[in-house]
């Protein structure tokens, strides 16, 4: 399933009500919130480190990575977001960026001015505890994405991100069956999970002869959760997500 058909609202309000529950009027409040569409190209970044952002940007189309550079230059992505997301929440209240955001591939978000969400915020108060739980919930994955680089072995580290992305996109409507699209290269799913790209190449072999996966393109397929989930040693409670594993 691709988010083509998806208003950006609806994505909005599917991302934050599978973590908080909303009512009618909220739902309308995020409806009514103007949201400035644009395509970021590969190579581009959305927000960089050191910039002072007025406004945040809604995930609708594509991954997005947050990441960091070493002064060498070597990269390390902190967090890849799905449609639906807001990956630079923080900005409401941090008025400096301390990572960079960019695109895996080209990616389509829509742009939210920090007033605009004030103004939904002040006028229902409960919108406030919804985005803060959403930041609460990317700290809550930070977390364990630092227990996957390291304590798990790199097969375990890739099987347990697979998982949280089919929880993760299923969440917003974006999972058909058992098959999700995966738009992220190995090189950058490598600097996700800590590891080398050839050795990546290695380990996505690994996981289809084992049987965990199939792979079409950009497309995965998980033909046995339950073996998926004791390979990635994944336990969605990180997640938080309000119906649980969904």
């Amino acid at each position: 399933m691709t988010t083509g058909s998806l208003s950006p609202h609806i994505l909005m309000t599917r991302k934050l009500e599978s973590i908080f529950a909303l009512s009618d009027e909220e739902r309308q409040a995020l409806q009514d919130l103007p949201v400035r569409i644009k395509t970021i190209k590969s190579g581009q970044d959305i927000v960089r480190i050191g910039d002072r952002p007025t406004q945040c940007c809604l995930i609708l189309e594509g991954f997005t990575c947050v990441y960091k550079l070493t002064a060498e230059g070597k990269r390390q992505i902190m967090a890849l977001h799905v449609p639906g997301d807001i990956p630079d929440l923080q900005s409401l209240h941090l008025k400096v960026m301390d990572n960079s955001i960019a695109p895996i591939r080209s990616s389509t978000v829509g742009f939210i001015q920090h007033e605009d969400v004030r103004q939904a915020c002040e006028r229902h108060p409960r919108l406030t505890a919804a985005f803060w739980r959403e930041t609460l919930v990317d700290a809550s994955i930070s977390r364990e994405w630092l227990l996957n680089i390291g304590q798990r072995e790199a097969y375990t580290r890739l099987a347990h991100l697979l998982c949280e992305f089919l929880l993760r996109l299923k969440a917003v409507g974006l999972v058909e069956g058992d098959t999700f699209g995966l738009p992220i290269t190995q090189v950058e799913m490598a600097d996700a999970i800590g590891t080398s790209a050839v050795h990546m190449n290695r380990i996505l072999q690994a996981l289809r002869a084992d049987g965990l996966i199939q792979t079409q393109g950009t497309q995965v397929t998980v033909p046995d959760w339950e073996k998926l989930k004791k390979a990635g040693d994944f336990d969605p409670v990180y997640l938080h997500l309000e119906g649980g594993e969904t």
